[in-house]
């Protein structure tokens, strides 16, 4: 089925309200294992809401959605095939995100698989809101290149701020803040972390948002043209953050011992 005939809805997807206990739970387990990013998806799901919901339903419904899911292009493979950007321009969005991927030695399936095990492909809902939440995920990298946010620590704290000001799940920002908490306890650091994740939500809220976009015509603009285009401001306080970090002799990338790769999927 192509993604144009999806339902909107699944008749077996539910709405269900905050389950703060099982949240805090799977955070406990995160910290204790930071390698386990399984966790983050137990996080998010027991902080789905309604308002990232009608997110989804009012972009697949408008004209610019509807454009999308006519093209459905699958972007993990297209963003993971880099011969398709071998002519675009070395200041490119593209040819910024190829040299990320290779140099974090990542890609768009492996964070597609990351999600798998939480809930395997089968398990999956599909309709239309599983759409627009893949997309969600599928561009959590290209959040990296075109925000500044690295994968350090922090860089990933900031960008879940910044990604929760553009999508709307609570997940999404509780692990934010509370991995500035933890981040802040470990560390001792007199660096202003709250203050950059909270840049992060007004940057990301001040932004078009990314999931929206044609990302195959963004990809070929210059890489300060397509910021400029979305609207995307200057981490100043994640930069002062991570200098205050090399003063104080901590590691840059994770002064506090707090999980280092938190990929994002929102779940309505």
């Amino acid at each position: 089925m192509s993604a144009i005939d999806l339902p909107l809805k699944h008749p077996k997807r539910e709405l269900t309200g905050f389950q703060p206990i099982k949240a805090i739970q799977h955070f406990r387990q995160l910290v204790a294992d930071k390698e386990d990013t399984e966790q983050v998806f137990h996080i998010i799901e027991a902080f789905k809401g309604r308002k990232s919901a009608k997110q989804a339903a009012d972009f697949v419904q408008s004209s610019e959605g509807r454009a999308l899911l006519v093209a459905d292009r699958d972007l993990p493979s297209m963003l993971d095939n880099h011969d398709n950007w071998a002519g675009a321009a070395d200041d490119s969005l593209a040819q910024h995100y190829v040299r990320f991927m290779r140099r974090e030695g990542l890609t768009a399936a492996g964070l597609v698989e990351e999600s798998y095990k939480w809930q395997s492909k089968e398990e999956r809902l599909n309709d239309l809101y599983e759409w627009y939440f893949d997309r969600l995920r599928d561009t959590h990298d290209l959040f990296h290149v075109l925000s500044g946010y690295g994968r350090d620590a922090l860089g990933e704290l900031c960008l879940l701020g910044f990604s929760y000001a553009q999508n709307h799940n609570r997940g999404v920002q509780f692990i934010a803040y509370a991995g500035a908490r933890q981040l802040k306890k470990d560390s001792r650091t007199s660096a202003p972390v709250f203050a950059a994740v909270r840049e992060g939500q007004r940057l990301g809220a001040a932004a078009a948002k990314l999931a929206h976009q044609d990302v195959e015509k963004l990809m070929q603009l210059p890489l300060e043209e397509a910021r400029e285009m979305l609207g995307i401001g200057k981490p100043e306080l994640y930069r002062e953050c991570l200098r205050t970090f090399e003063a104080e002799g901590l590691s840059v990338q994770d002064p506090g011992n707090i999980p280092l790769e938190q990929p994002e999927c929102c779940a309505a």
